[in-house]
């Protein structure tokens, strides 16, 4: 009990964000008919979530009222490559949490805060 079960995604532009996640983190994103709204469930392998319509506008580098997630990755570098090349842009740049891993955050296309982080293997 009390661990985070599942996430969700609001998106203003679903076919664009499906693309942008299924393209950075390779996740399985499939449409549920069953939902009264556009509602895309989420398979990453471990934690399940969704991606679904943004009830209200984007108010653009307004915070984040949210709770925001990190993905475990296996090479941060080449991650946020990717991220960068798929118009996601860097929130809060590379830093090293000391003796655990490597973190940032980036705004993915619509203007969603996620953070990523590589854990640092072999500490000396």
């Amino acid at each position: 009990m009390n661990t985070v079960a599942y996430f969700e995604i609001q998106s203003s532009n679903l076919d664009r964000d499906i693309n942008f996640y299924r393209t950075i983190f390779n996740w399985k994103i499939t449409r549920d008919e069953t939902m009264p709204i556009r509602y895309y469930r989420i398979e990453t392998g471990g934690i399940q979530g969704a991606l679904l319509e943004r009830p209200a506008d984007v108010v653009p580098m307004s915070g984040t009222n949210a709770f925001t997630c990190s993905i475990e990755v296996e090479n941060y570098d080449e991650t946020a490559k990717n991220i960068l090349a798929n118009g996601g842009i860097i929130a809060v740049p590379k830093m090293e949490i000391p003796g655990k891993c490597w973190q940032g955050y980036f705004l993915d296309p619509d203007q969603n805060v996620f953070g990523i982080f590589e854990v640092i293997n072999n500490v000396s």
